[in-house]
């Protein structure tokens, strides 16, 4: 492979980022037409025919020797030998192109790389305007990453205050002169476009780095997600890197492992020591009748690689007790519970404390549902425990168990949900989850209520200055 120069004419050079010269490594001419057409398309298309021919108006010189023939694309290239492309021209004034990018320039300020770092270093937003597959071979380190096509649809998320001074940037200096103009017409008052673009960023020695960004069947898959500011590319890969400990299998954890794997979490650990069975079917949507009698693990397993394999699963086919928890609980980022007996349910709050990790919680009984976070190690705005609201779990008789009383199938469906939403409000960062707040829905009135919750000081478990005091037997502790 032979690295070649190609001199590029002013007429066509709009179509090269403004380049004069670009480096290409090729073996033959053909290849080098190519490899051009990967970066610069638009310059390709003016040079050769949808055939693959070289239009009629353009001479390809190798050094001083013009191409010609039926092989002329076949040439064998040398390194360090010049690629010259003639068109025909006719003189007088330039293209509108030129002549719309000398406006341009007269009304947009140009700064240099160098004076654009130092600028960013000094507060100014650096927007890279270039497309995704473009970033992905590098970037300015801490510019906002915006391409052309959403700018006028977003930038105000990003940017909102219209006197931020802003630096544009792109590949090598041209399109960053319209993408300024129209900065400049949403009414930003300090716009600039760095010359030379990336190309001249990097050639300069500017601090750059390589963003790890979504592939493209991700960027299909998770779309909806990045149109949104509060998610966009940064949410989605941080709900990659996350990792949810679901506690159960059956009713609520049905249908929020199923959306949180459609959203995209990178791991789920499934724990539950139980198999399907066929009365589970009425709400446990995750399993299938073909799958009764498999363990409830895997089954949930197989559902959510179906629907997303890119989630990576962990299974947990056990019992989950103070022998156990501490095992499994500190792997994962957050557990959401979709326990049916108190035992568990205790368990899991205790574990969460001693682990300081989030407790996305919810509970059924027949038309009614509760959901809330507890989460006492939260960053500056800490919440109570599940023992602040119940120190002590009710006497058996008035909590019985679905398979004692029933349950309306879909309503574990909506709470579910609910904990889904919650779950990825906390992975993201964004909104305000149900700490210190419990949600509790009446499905025969159709009715939310929202009821707060305190801290107790005394709480043996989450109280201030309270050492954490051990497990204890959970199942004698929920007999009374």
């Amino acid at each position: 492979m032979s690295t070649v120069i190609v001199r590029i004419p002013a007429p066509l050079r709009g179509f090269a980022d403004g380049r004069a010269e670009l480096e290409v490594e090729a073996a033959r001419v053909e290849q080098l037409l190519e490899r051009l057409g990967e970066q610069h398309i638009g310059l390709v298309q003016r040079i050769l025919t949808p055939e693959g021919e070289l239009r009629p108006f353009v001479n390809l010189f190798v050094d001083d020797q013009r191409l010609r023939g039926d092989d002329a694309l076949q040439r064998q290239l040398s390194p360090g030998q010049v690629v010259s492309i003639i068109p025909a021209v006719a003189g007088g004034a330039g293209s509108a192109r030129e002549q719309r990018l000398a406006a341009l320039r007269q009304s947009i300020v140009e700064i240099t790389p160098a004076e654009a770092r130092r600028r960013q270093e000094q507060g100014a937003v650096l927007l890279d305007v270039r497309e995704q597959d473009e970033v992905a071979g590098g970037s300015p380190d801490d510019a906002v990453r915006l391409g052309r096509s959403f700018l006028e649809l977003r930038i105000e998320d990003l940017v909102p205050d219209l006197e931020t001074p802003v630096l544009v940037l792109c590949g090598g200096g041209t399109r960053s002169l319209f993408a300024a103009e129209d900065l400049q017409r949403l009414g930003y008052a300090d716009v600039s476009s760095v010359a030379g673009g990336f190309n001249r960023w990097k050639d300069e020695g500017q601090p750059f780095e390589v963003p790890r960004m979504l592939d493209a069947a991700a960027r299909d898959r998770y779309s909806r997600h990045l149109l949104m500011p509060e998610v966009g590319e940064a949410g989605q890969l941080r709900l990659a890197d996350s990792r949810v400990l679901l506690v159960g299998a059956g009713g609520l954890g049905s249908p929020a492992a199923l959306y949180l794997a459609a959203a995209g979490v990178g791991t789920l650990g499934i724990v539950d020591h139980d198999v399907v069975d066929r009365s589970n079917l009425q709400r446990q949507v995750i399993h299938t009748d073909d799958r009764v009698g498999m363990p409830k693990a895997e089954s949930a397993r197989q559902a959510i690689q179906a629907l997303n394999p890119g989630v990576r699963v962990n299974l947990h086919q056990e019992y989950l007790d103070s022998g156990t928890v501490d095992t499994i609980f500190p792997d994962y980022d957050l557990v959401l519970d979709g326990t049916d007996n108190f035992a568990t349910r205790y368990l899991i709050n205790d574990a969460c404390i001693k682990h300081r990790l989030p407790n996305v919680h919810g509970a059924v009984f027949r038309f009614e549902g509760q959901v809330s976070v507890f989460w006492p190690a939260r960053d500056g705005a800490p919440g109570p425990c599940y023992r602040c609201l119940f120190p002590e779990p009710p006497p058996p008789e008035l909590a019985p168990s679905c398979s004692e009383a029933g349950v309306l199938g879909v309503l574990p469906g909506v709470i579910g949900l609910l904990q889904a939403v919650e779950t990825v409000k906390i992975l993201l960062q964004v909104g305000d989850p149900l700490v210190g707040r419990l949600l509790f829905y009446d499905a025969l009135a159709g009715r939310f209520q929202e009821m707060r919750m305190e801290r107790a000081p005394e709480c043996a478990y989450c109280g201030d200055g309270k050492a954490f005091p051990g497990y204890v037997d959970y199942e004698q502790f929920c007999r009374g």
